[in-house]
């Protein structure tokens, strides 16, 4: 049988009111796209969204960066596109960085997160969809998920997991990547993935070469060289049999991080894992979301999906991050609230700032 493989791409092509949510026309025309192609191109979809995002959830048997599934996923996005221009919606097309489709989506706007693999006697996979921060903001939770024994006790006592697992490290910045196999290079791993704006977690494996875990790295600002809206990462984690259980790879969430993004991509807030039903993002343009969707994958079919953050397990969570947001919005456009000065270059304050250029004054040598 050939390999299996997950395609996961989102983009933002307009939302109602403001950036709070996809409205439904998109969803259904999505769906009916994608479903067009079930049977074909692809084996099974799932059309969802998180916040303002529309999410596309493929699979096929054609390989990562497939030309034909990213084609269709751009397709699908454009369509989408003029509906939402259509309605008036706002931040119409914004994530669509060109008109012209060029092979794949990397680099045009969408979010992107793929996976190949054979598939297991039993193979969970866990979707991670975010809204209002980026790409670097999964990092806490991968090292959590995957290096850290105190969250994941499959680390000491499941001999398939007991000689660790291998992260890629993307430098969003240089352009370049580098593989860091844990646990015994976890100190040097960290010194950079605590930099999240930067560097970012791209693949995990198991060190045997079984791939475990995919993210978008997408940083929207980075590509058109200046502010078009936040990245919204996405991500697909596999679990059990060898890999963490699937109660080991959300059980991090139950932590209020706080994440880059928020409001007009300017702020850090509290990432909130939601249920579908409360993925709409309201008060500050947040706060940040997070839905996680689980499947068992089946001959390439997505049976499922089970809504995994719709649990009262996580409502002390929740609260936790509410009152993380009134903490730290009470402190307004106040670092750390507001990002740094090097973070804020990639918002629009550098228009702000070019209008005042003209009008400081050099102090006297003291």
């Amino acid at each position: 049988m050939p390999k299996t493989t997950i395609s996961v791409i989102k983009a933002d092509v307009g939302s109602f009111p403001g950036h709070s949510r996809t409205h439904p026309k998109l969803l259904e025309k999505a769906e009916k796209l994608l479903r067009n192609e079930e049977g074909k191109l692809l084996i099974d979809s799932l059309v969802t969204h998180c916040g303002d995002d529309l999410e596309l959830i493929m699979t096929h048997t054609h390989g990562v960066d497939n030309e034909r599934v990213h084609k269709l996923a751009w397709d699908t996005f454009m369509e989408c596109t003029k509906i939402a221009k259509d309605m008036k919606l706002y931040g119409a097309g914004q994530d669509m960085l060109s008109t012209a489709f060029s092979g794949n989506v990397r680099g045009l706007g969408p979010g992107v997160a793929e996976m190949e693999f054979e598939e297991r006697g039993s193979d969970p996979v866990l979707v991670f969809m975010a809204d209002k921060t980026g790409p670097g903001a999964w990092n806490f939770f991968l090292y959590k998920i995957f290096a850290d024994p105190f969250n994941t006790a499959g680390l000491v006592i499941d001999p398939a997991m007991h000689k660790g697992f291998t992260f890629e490290v993307h430098d969003l910045f240089k352009k370049r990547k580098i593989l860091f196999r844990c646990p015994e290079e976890i100190y040097d791993m960290l010194a950079y993935i605590g930099a999240p704006s930067r560097y970012v977690i791209k693949h995990v494996f198991r060190n045997d070469g079984e791939i475990a875990a995919s993210t978008s790295t997408q940083r929207l600002s980075l590509i058109a060289g200046k502010y078009v809206g936040k990245d919204d990462p996405v991500m697909i984690v596999r679990s059990q049999s060898g890999l963490p259980a699937v109660g080991e790879v959300i059980d991090p969430f139950c932590t209020p991080v706080l994440v880059a993004g928020w409001m007009r991509g300017s702020h850090h807030g509290p990432l909130m894992p939601v249920g579908l039903c409360d993925a709409n993002c309201t008060r500050f343009d947040g706060p940040p979301r997070v839905i996680c969707f689980g499947f068992q994958i089946c001959n390439g079919k997505l049976i499922g999906p089970a809504d995994m953050f719709d649990d009262p397990a996580f409502d002390r969570v929740r609260n936790r991050c509410n009152e993380f947001a009134d903490l730290i919005r009470a402190q307004g456009l106040f670092e750390p609230h507001r990002l740094s000065l090097e973070e804020m270059e990639y918002t629009t304050l550098p228009s702000v700032e070019e209008d005042l250029v003209g009008r400081w004054e050099n102090l006297p040598h003291e």
